[in-house]
């Protein structure tokens, strides 16, 4: 089931509101079992089939998680339990989502004909890593005994399940455990009504309504110069509005319940380098990333050339987690040499002189864009030879053919641009302040909020309108 299609919008969602506050006036603990049903009712609708799997590894998860916690373990059967489970939730994550791409690689190495063809569950990236951390949290002694419950409900909560953001238990779990959350809240229920709509506005509108575009640079076999250009940017910015989308609808679905997501999008294209980018895109998964892969291997903590290795094997492990596919392999090795170069740079020139600060974060900012654009390409096209088809067809101004088609297209594109640069983004439209629980107090207060609430409902009715095909979102992929 998609956040943009009108079962969930005027049949999922409400019943699943007037469900959980109903029962929360009741007990604290039937809402919270409640709300696990659902999710799993939210992902049986479109994946029925991987269900049991769930959990199956939410029970695994939870029994291993119950000896690192509960059971007094000396330190050498912790550390198998600990391996265990992550090696058990690594086994299955690589079946399902590597197995193809690993066939097809021995098939070309020594000429077999081997095939394996497994679907993807939906969301198996996300929960995967989800539960990982969590068991790495329990063997570092970091998390509380848990009522199981609740940790489904961690697991299955359906607004992050399929495509993020991956949760931390001490985050989520105290959320789910408050008494206060389960009865309504008119305030976190109108601000999520706005970002929701402001969400399925970016989704049906803004990404939908460039990814036409794509085509010129991804579907063509010879592309032009500002064909690969505009196609390439037009990527670019449906992805930006794409995965933005999802992420405010997210926010927006559980302000609804009384429970805050952290923030996992924050104008990533407004950063001044490649660092500041991987501090705004997708930062659930750079602080899990860093936290559970890049410190674990030693981090920066022993000397700047491993420094420089550890972040080319942690962002080709990012890599391989968005996708099974030597493009996603390479978008990865392009984000470790950007962010070896930026941390070179930094140790070179450590201080910036005041008159060139500006026009540095200028140029800083429009190289990053450049940069991403250019790895954007392997992570949209179908192969790594289209890829660099793509990437030669931008090299060469000598193909430009600038026609009618492309001048149209150019004009969307500025406006996309422009929109993504001039305009805030959702947190501060709204003040949402995942770490103080707070959202909304910029909005008017007393009179001027039923204005308010108006405006989200021409935005909610537009993006609704804008729903034609219920196209899915494009992380639900990873």
């Amino acid at each position: 089931m998609l956040f943009n299609s009108y079962p969930f919008i005027l049949l999922f969602l409400p019943a699943a509101l007037a469900g959980y506050f109903w029962l929360g006036r009741r007990s604290n603990l039937t809402p919270v079992i409640w709300l696990a049903l659902a999710s799993l009712t939210f992902y049986a609708i479109g994946n029925w089939q991987f269900v049991a799997l769930l959990l199956l590894s939410i029970a695994f998860n939870y029994g291993v998680g119950h000896l690192l916690i509960v059971t007094k373990l000396g330190p050498s059967q912790r550390k198998a339990a600990l391996v265990l489970g992550v090696a058990g939730d690594l086994l299955v994550l690589g079946i399902f989502k590597y197995a193809g791409f690993a066939t097809e690689n021995v098939n070309a190495l020594f000429g077999t004909h081997l095939a394996v063809h497994i679907l993807l569950p939906v969301g198996i990236s996300f929960y995967t890593f989800t539960q990982i951390a969590f068991l790495v949290d329990a063997y570092r002694g970091q998390v509380a005994a848990y009522a199981l419950p609740h940790y489904a409900l961690f697991v299955t909560y359906f607004p992050h399940l399929i495509a993020g953001p991956i949760l931390h238990h001490k985050d989520m779990i105290p959320q789910f455990e408050q008494e206060e959350a389960k009865h309504p809240h008119a305030h976190l229920i109108l601000c999520g009504i706005v970002i929701f709509a402001i969400g399925l506005f970016k989704k049906t509108c803004l990404a939908d309504g460039i990814q036409p575009l794509v085509a010129l640079a991804f579907e063509a076999r010879s592309p032009s110069f500002d064909q690969a250009w505009l196609g390439a940017l037009a990527y670019t910015f449906q992805l930006y509005f794409d995965f933005s989308g999802y992420s405010d609808m997210a926010i927006g679905i559980s302000l609804m319940f009384g429970i805050f997501l952290p923030v996992n999008f924050n104008s990533p294209y407004k950063a001044t380098s490649i660092v500041e980018f991987w501090r705004r895109w997708h930062m659930t998964l750079s602080q899990f990333l860093r936290d559970y892969l890049y410190i674990p291997l030693g981090g920066n903590r022993r000397g700047r050339v491993l420094r420089y290795v550890n972040l080319m094997l942690t962002m080709l492990l990012g890599g391989l987690w968005h996708g099974a596919a030597w493009t996603f392999v390479v978008w990865g090795a392009l984000h470790g040499a950007y962010l070896c170069v930026n941390h070179a740079f930094n140790a070179l020139m450590p201080n910036v002189p005041p008159l060139l600060a500006r026009p540095g974060r200028v140029i800083g900012a429009v190289l990053t864009f450049l940069a991403v654009v250019i790895a954007w390409v392997f992570f949209r096209a179908e192969s790594v030879t289209w890829a660099l088809r793509v990437l030669h067809a931008m090299a060469d101004p000598a193909t430009i053919v600038f026609g009618r088609e492309e001048i149209a297209a150019l004009v969307q594109v500025a406006i996309y641009a422009a929109l993504v640069w001039l305009a805030p983004n959702t947190q501060q439209i709204m003040g949402y302040d995942h770490a103080s629980r707070r959202v909304g107090e910029s909005l008017p207060a007393g009179r001027m909020r039923p204005l308010v609430l108006s405006a989200a409902s021409l935005v909610l009715a537009f993006g609704i309108l804008g729903i034609q095909s219920h196209s899915e979102f494009i992380y639900f992929r990873f």
